[in-house]
């Protein structure tokens, strides 16, 4: 038979994702809790616990169990993947819109972020990403134009990294990146869906190859109400 507190978690958590509960709002409290389910505190702490543990609810302590919005999107920190890939793990099917896609010089700016001689040029691509109507990333791509020749529209609608690694051949290897908090500028409010947002989270990624060269710079720039970004930390000894 199985044990009682499981069959109250999975209850809450039906009625968490049917909505009964509200993301952002607090549940019953464990008395309310125990007299609805006919059990013991104990048991209502065991269920409550389960539900942290997988991020339906988050425990304030003095307050209660606060549902957490699980419309927000999982971004790993330390992975190296695409939007598409991250998009279909999590079953989630974004629109994309590639806004511009050009070979160019580079700008002095993006030299510096590359490394680059300003005799090279660059693969600028900026693409809008949005779900469910709203327009929430900015992403935009500059990719030495020696080690990725060609590019178009219909690649960066679909994947850019399958592109590079089936299509070129080449060998994507690390990432460094860097996560900063900044006002929107006139470029975001523009093309993404800002109002009532005062900041945007900046993910800026240094992408290099398994030869060690640095061939991509990329700034993600997401509305901050959808995401979570997230690691996984092991401590050394």
């Amino acid at each position: 038979m199985e044990n009682k507190y499981m069959v109250i978690y999975q209850e809450m958590v039906k009625q968490i994702e049917q909505r009964e509960y509200k993301p952002n709002n607090f549940l019953p409290s464990e008395n309310e809790l125990t007299t609805i389910y006919n059990t013991s505190r104990e048991t209502i702490r065991k269920a409550l616990t389960l539900l942290a543990q997988n991020g339906y609810i988050q425990k304030i302590r003095g307050k209660g169990s606060l549902v957490i919005d699980r419309s927000k999107f999982d971004f790993p920190v330390s992975g190296l993947v695409s939007f598409k890939e991250v998009a279909e793990k999590i079953g989630q099917k974004p629109v994309t819109i590639v806004q511009s896609c050009e070979l160019m010089d580079a700008p002095a700016d993006i030299c510096k972020q590359l490394k680059m001689k300003q005799t090279e040029q660059v693969w600028k691509i900026n693409r809008i990403r949005s779900f469910s109507g709203s327009k929430i990333i900015l992403d935009k791509d500059y990719l030495l134009e020696k080690h990725v020749p060609y590019m178009s529209r219909e690649i960066a609608q679909d994947s850019i990294y399958a592109f590079l690694e089936k299509e070129l051949g080449l060998t994507i290897s690390f990432a460094k990146k860097e996560i900063i908090v900044e006002e929107p500028t006139e470029e975001d409010r523009l093309l993404l869906d800002l109002d009532g947002f005062s900041n945007i989270v900046v993910i800026k990624n240094y992408v290099y190859l398994d030869d060690a060269s640095l061939f991509q710079y990329t700034e993600s720039r997401h509305r901050p109400d959808k995401f979570r970004f997230v690691d996984f930390a092991r401590r050394s000894h």
